[in-house]
């Protein structure tokens, strides 16, 4: 379980996809926090045997989950129908999930999104999804401020295209756009800045920024109402993972040196959080299984 989930999207950009499953009338509700489980948490689980996995997470308690698998229009193995089906079965939910978004997601010629992307957008609206979350940045259109601005205008149109069928497009940090600038801006504000919030979410990942930018209560407050859902975390340091940069790893939530306590109460404090995503990414020799179940307990006893 050493597999990075920032080498999983490098080396995997063709995967990862959204999906939920919520009543409007309930996701109506503003200003409410759901708990959920990232199903990259346990990847090799999900991969040997989803089905199983999803029964043990929804045994342990979990309701919502997110989704990090969409390969050949399936999830998991399963198609759009099929996988929705399966939680309903299981009493679960999905109120958002994964897909990284690409450049050649938007045909320029055509002015118009690839069917690879409409077919995202589509099966995720069979599932009820209600946020379609990009969790990666090529390198090159990082470093390319004309291509910068034409993915910040793809995820504005894809904001429209979601909202067509009562989704919403996001975007999801990792730790470079705290450290890549963009003139004498920081990516991260860069892309807050030229994305439309009426159309545009963030999902703000407090682990993934840990140690590039420490201080997620300040975003918080500086980008009032932005952060509709958010990867909560906790963070050791660590020496697994040097290629990272960060110098730190994920951990059972309460184990580790971020301030997550009062990371959530802002969120709760800002009223904008509806969704508290828990991903673990490395467990420290512990079953993943065995991680997970823990974060959720320790979730309800700060009161999630």
């Amino acid at each position: 379980m050493t597999t990075s989930r920032r080498s999983f999207l490098k080396h995997s950009a063709v995967a990862l996809t959204a999906a939920a499953l919520l009543p409007d009338s309930v996701f109506a509700a503003a200003k409410i926090q759901r708990v959920g489980l990232q199903l990259y948490s346990v990847r090799d689980a999900m991969k040997a045997d989803p089905a199983g996995t999803l029964k043990k997470l929804a045994d342990m308690g979990y309701v919502h989950v997110e989704h990090a698998n969409y390969i050949d229009r399936k999830f998991y193995g399963w198609t759009a129908k099929e996988f929705r089906k399966v939680l309903d079965d299981l009493g679960l939910v999905m109120p958002s999930g994964h897909t990284v978004m690409l450049p050649s997601h938007w045909d320029a010629a055509k002015n118009d999104f690839t069917d690879a992307w409409k077919w995202t957008v589509e099966d995720a609206a069979v599932l009820g999804q209600k946020y379609v979350f990009s969790p990666w940045m090529d390198v090159a259109v990082r470093t390319d401020k004309a291509a910068l601005d034409r993915t910040m205008e793809q995820f504005n149109k894809s904001g429209e295209l979601c909202q067509k069928s009562g989704m919403k497009f996001g975007y999801h940090n990792h730790d470079f756009e705290f450290t890549t600038m963009v003139g004498d801006m920081r990516l991260f504000d860069y892309i807050m800045q030229h994305t439309d919030p009426k159309l545009v979410s963030q999902q703000l990942d407090i682990g993934n920024m840990y140690g590039r930018e420490n201080d997620a209560i300040s975003l918080i407050k500086k980008y009032p109402g932005r952060f509709e859902s958010m990867h909560v975390k906790d963070e050791i340091k660590s020496a697994e993972h040097p290629n990272e940069g960060t110098g730190y790893e994920s951990c059972i939530l309460g184990k580790g040196v971020l301030p997550v306590k009062d990371v959530l109460k802002e969120a709760k404090k800002s009223g904008a959080t509806q969704y508290l995503i828990i991903e673990q990414e490395s467990y420290q020799g512990m079953d993943p299984i065995d991680s997970v179940k823990i974060d959720l307990q320790t979730m309800k006893k700060w009161g999630y």
